[in-house]
């Protein structure tokens, strides 16, 4: 028998045969392990693709079943809201109250039935059932039974909220989004506009690669998914960039692990296009970790030269000396300290990547909608203007300071450069058109990516000189 975890940081020892493990344990399988992840996201706040990665990593499963669980689990995050307005009129007393276990089953056994053809519905009720029935007994079971059934009989004429009655609502239900992020959206880009973002928010993007500059030419990744059939495209906004719509097995190829790409959205190298590294300078990567913008930056300036890889944490950090190890990037220095007090000599740019909202990646990940609240982002506004503040005073003369976040957030983007450029006339901005395809950049002269019109995660990026 072996150990697995049990939810309380204790190990519990499971028996030999399937049956009796998964009676002894119901957390098994693609869907049990769905509502433990579920369970967990929801009672701790975690980080959704924290809690996966931990679960990937087990051999309980095949890739088959991974793949099962991890769609379940993002696809509930990401229809939450849509899911809990139908359950929440089938549900015999108060859903929001139900316990955690009963109401990530029904949950998970609704998404499948919504959203997922190729899983029977018989299917997905019956997982569900079993499932409280080994948790809560035969009683509760018959009542999870009874609304899943009922709902598949009744799948076609369900009400949502209308959009001539309560517009925000009607919305953030239908295309499941937080209200005070939906009312915020229709405020600014109008009704039409803020479904399309939530929209391509909900749809599952596809994977970009970045092909690294030091190994030769994007050929060699072009001619290996040829041979292994992958459907990809070349990117029309960046360089070496190629789309492609499976990671799976390429995640696991021999080019990954000698380093030949890195995955990363095309909106994350724009800061550093924008940045414009050259062998020799000396740059400094403000909020470094994990490491895609800080190796795109060596690979730019080709190994020559030196980067200062500032984060506050040092785990975080290992992950950038990972990255750099894997990609071959040999001039970059580790230094774990707070960006908004490090001192060090003046570099020729300056890179602040900042902690933000992260409101433009909802497409990849699907908890950030859920995990902010309003008042979050004065909070965070107060947090970059810090970290650019401090980060004026390691730019030397002449020298180039990027801002950058994933965020679509007004307040955290030109709100933060305007207030920075009021108080420092030293600093002028210098067009993102020069440097990167000139429909990311709006007329301000600032890169201004959105998911609807540019099918990249939403981001922002500007171009500083110091006179």
């Amino acid at each position: 028998m072996e150990p697995v975890e049990n939810g309380t940081n204790e190990k519990t020892v499971l028996p030999e045969s399937p049956e009796e493990r998964q009676t002894f344990y119901p957390y098994l399988g693609p869907r049990g392990t769905a509502i433990k992840i579920l369970n967990r996201f929801e009672r701790s706040d975690a980080y959704l693709d924290k809690l996966l990665d931990i679960e990937m990593r087990q051999e309980e499963m095949n890739d088959l079943d991974k793949a099962l669980m991890n769609e379940i689990v993002t696809g509930v995050v990401r229809w939450r809201m849509k899911l809990d307005w139908v359950l929440t009129g089938f549900f015999h007393g108060n859903f929001t109250k139900a316990e955690t276990n009963i109401k990530n089953a029904l949950r998970v056994a609704l998404y499948q039935i919504m959203f997922l053809d190729r899983v029977p519905h018989s299917a997905a009720v019956n997982e569900a059932v079993e499932f409280i029935k080994r948790l809560r007994g035969q009683k509760v079971a018959d009542l999870v039974n009874a609304v899943l059934r009922t709902i598949i009989r009744n799948i076609d004429g369900i009400r949502y909220p209308e959009r001539e009655e309560n517009p925000i609502r009607h919305l953030a239900v239908v295309e499941s989004h937080p209200l005070w992020i939906t009312k915020r959206w229709i405020e600014r880009f109008g009704f039409d506009e803020a479904q399309q973002l939530m929209k391509a928010n909900n749809t599952i993007p596809p994977v970009s690669l970045r092909f690294n500059k030091l190994k030769g030419d994007i050929k060699i990744l072009v001619e290996y998914l040829n041979q292994h059939k992958f459907e990809y495209n070349i990117s029309k906004y960046v360089p070496n960039y190629i789309r492609v719509q499976h990671m799976a097995a390429i995640g696991k190829s021999d080019l990954f692990n000698q380093g030949y790409f890195t995955v990363q959205d095309e909106s994350a190298a724009l800061p550093v296009l924008l940045l414009n590294p050259q062998p020799g300078e000396r740059v400094i990567d403000l909020c470094a970790a994990p490491g895609g913008k800080t190796t795109f930056i060596g690979e730019l300036m080709g190994n020559v030269g030196e980067i200062v890889a500032v984060d506050r944490y040092e785990n975080r950090l290992q992950l950038v000396s990972t990255a750099c190890k894997r990609l071959g990037i040999h001039n970059v220095i580790l230094l774990a300290t707070d960006a908004r007090t490090v001192e060090l000599p003046v570099a020729d740019k300056v890179l602040v990547d900042a902690p933000c909202s992260g409101l433009g990646v909802i497409a990849k990940k699907p908890d950030a909608k859920w995990l902010r609240e309003a008042e979050d982002i004065p909070k965070l506004v107060e947090l970059q203007k810090a970290i650019l503040e401090n980060a004026a005073k390691l730019v030397k003369s002449k020298g180039i300071l990027v801002y950058s976040t994933c965020t679509i957030e007004p307040e955290e983007n030109a709100g933060v450069i305007e207030d920075f450029l009021s108080r420092h006339p030293e600093f002028s901005v210098e067009s993102a058109a020069i440097f990167v395809h000139p429909a990311l950049v709006n007329a301000s002269g600032y890169i201004e990516t959105l998911p609807h019109k540019h099918g990249m995660d939403g981001s922002f990026a500007v171009r500083l000189r110091r006179k």
